[in-house]
């Protein structure tokens, strides 16, 4: 399927948030979205994705 992660279109063939993360090589503290929704990280596992998602990942930074 055809997702689009942080702005750039990639096939996958994840069926969750999760493994779609990983295999982006996407791991840590992050933040995620699945189509403009905030989504926790205990839900990532069980949230489902499809064809035409559209998923940010978000890692917080530090500076002053």
């Amino acid at each position: 399927m055809r997702i689009t992660l942080n702005g750039t279109p990639r096939d996958t063939a994840a069926t969750t948030l999760a493994q779609a993360l990983a295999e982006a090589g996407l791991s840590g503290r992050i933040a995620t979205a699945l189509n403009g929704t905030f989504i926790p990280a205990p839900l990532r596992k069980t949230t489902p994705i499809r064809d035409g998602d559209a998923i940010e990942a978000l890692a917080p930074m530090q500076g002053g």
